[in-house]
């Protein structure tokens, strides 16, 4: 555990804090962050702290933690946070939580674990989500709960698992996400979230409800299922309240999905903005208030709470790809690196990729897509694949941005977070120029912590306005405008992905 690398912009020293006071908590699927926020939405000085951990993937179908694990790695970020907050004598009234969309585990009837923590990056259910396609109408299915018959969601799991081991199905008295499991373990009790449970593919967006007709369909009795609420948690049970004595009385607010969180810390809200985060995956999202829409074909529908609806796709490449090409490749140290792919021009590489290292999500939904490389000569060098993979990534981003055009004004700017995209010298750019739209990076390179922090913030009524506060962290943004003529020879290169996924996926 260490303290992360903090932005000068958004911190504030102990003598200037705003109160109230929230603590953060992010908790993503291979590391969580903590810290204390202001009511100005600003990082306590170091205080943003910081603990990894690795996802179980035996192969490319698997994607699950340990749920004892994460705890005690949350549980040991929670016990350096609060000391810290001890010894500089700060009150902490609320919490916020920012967790991985997706989640699913099976408790028995004493609320212990049968199952690990199944993650979105868990496909072996997709013969399952097939299944779900013929028991559902799709199209309605999509209608109603914003998701699709796909194996990143509990939806498919549950079915899976129930044909793959009715014992252990059978066993299990709740399913849950990772967040109610945490709020168990530390309050005896828990609610789903509005947020959380809006992305499990078992919800119904306009009743805000459990959907009976998905439930029925897969054999799963609402009671197996945490009630939906958002209000705070009870007191601490056991000895936490002991161990951590500053968070007694503050009030816990169910976890939200961490990619609503992301819009709200990088100040993504309303429909002139659009967010993209681009980390070890990527998403795309608009966030407005209002009722929510029926989702176009290809893109998914969640919220953030009860009255914010999020519209979005999401990728499962990112900077994974980075990695990938970065480790297969042996490429040379990270500045070397940026220049020379800086200096390559756009698209005059020749290459056409599928970056499908981790099936596809938006917009076609193959999970059993793989990787397509085309177009490497004798010629060819490791920065050109690297670049054709950052432009790759970037093409299947725009066809998002085409689905989500409807629900923008026509004038929005596109709001770049996450350390894959912000710390890139070239992206950026080639970001705006392929949407052709303005790019603005946010300085927050912590997004769904800040966000986290925000909503609570607001419900403890810290302040009048959500977006404003938000917002106050692109003051300082890098702003990128598109190139006309990049934008052309990109628009011809999304022709060419396009035609090779045809071919290839029909």
């Amino acid at each position: 555990m260490h303290v992360a690398i903090e932005t000068p912009a958004l911190l504030v020293e102990r003598d200037a804090i705003e109160t109230p006071v929230v603590l953060a908590l992010d908790i993503g699927s291979s590391s969580a962050r903590a810290a204390l926020v202001d009511a100005r939405g600003r990082w306590l000085a170091k205080s943003l702290l910081h603990v990894a951990y690795k996802t179980d993937t035996v192969d490319s179908r698997y994607g699950s933690l340990d749920p004892e694990e994460l705890t005690h790695s949350v549980e040991q970020l929670l016990d350096q946070i609060t000391t810290l907050a001890k010894a500089q004598k700060i009150e902490i009234v609320g919490v916020g939580i920012s967790t991985f969309w997706h989640s699913l585990i099976g408790l028995d009837a004493q609320q212990q674990p049968l199952t690990p923590i199944y993650s979105w990056a868990d496909i072996r259910s997709a013969d399952a989500a097939q299944e779900l396609a013929k028991r559902l109408d799709p199209d309605a299915y999509h209608a109603r709960t914003g998701t699709l018959p796909h194996p990143s969601y509990p939806a498919a799991k549950l079915i899976w698992l129930q044909e793959t081991d009715a014992e252990l199905f059978t066993k299990v008295e709740r399913w849950v996400s990772f967040g109610e499991y945490l709020f168990l373990r530390f309050f005896g009790e828990a609610t789903a979230s509005v947020s959380m449970a809006s992305a499990t593919g078992l919800f119904h967006q306009k009743k805000c409800c459990w959907d009976e007709a998905t439930l029925d369909a897969i054999g799963v009795k609402p009671d197996r299922l945490s009630p939906i609420g958002d209000d705070p948690a009870p007191r601490f049970i056991n000895d936490y309240a002991k161990r951590w004595p500053v968070l007694a009385e503050a009030r816990w607010f169910p976890a939200f999905g961490d990619g609503a969180c992301a819009n709200v810390g990088s100040g993504a809200i309303g429909k002139d903005h659009a967010g993209m985060s681009v980390g070890t995956s990527g998403a795309m999202r608009v966030l407005w208030e209002g009722e929510p829409v029926a989702p176009p074909d290809g893109l998914w529908l969640y919220r953030l709470d009860a009255k914010r609806v999020l519209l979005g796709g999401a990728l499962s490449e990112g900077g994974n790809l980075f990695e990938w090409v970065n480790d297969r490749l042996k490429l040379p140290e990270r500045e070397e690196l940026a220049r020379r792919v800086a200096a390559i021009e756009p698209d005059s590489h020749g290459l056409t990729w599928l970056p499908f290292l981790a099936g596809e999500r938006s917009p076609g939904w193959h999970a059993n897509a793989r990787a397509t490389l085309s177009g490497i000569t004798l010629h060819t060098s490791p920065e050109e694949i690297l670049r054709a993979g950052l432009e790759a990534i970037t093409y299947r981003f725009a066809l998002i941005a085409e689905l989500l055009d409807g629900h923008l004004t026509k004038e929005h700017t596109i709001i770049g977070s996450g350390n894959a995209l912000i710390n890139d010298r070239s992206w950026p750019q080639i970001m705006a120029d392929a949407l052709g739209h303005p790019l603005i990076t946010s300085t927050e390179p912590e997004a769904s912590l800040r966000g986290a922090a925000l909503a609570a913030l607001e419900r403890l009524n810290a302040f009048p306005d959500l977006a404003e506060i938000a917002t106050l962290v692109l003051n300082d943004a890098q702003r990128y405008q598109p190139d006309a003529e990049n934008h052309a020879t990109y628009a011809k290169a999304i022709e060419r992905q396009k035609e090779l996924y045809r071919l290839l996926m029909g």
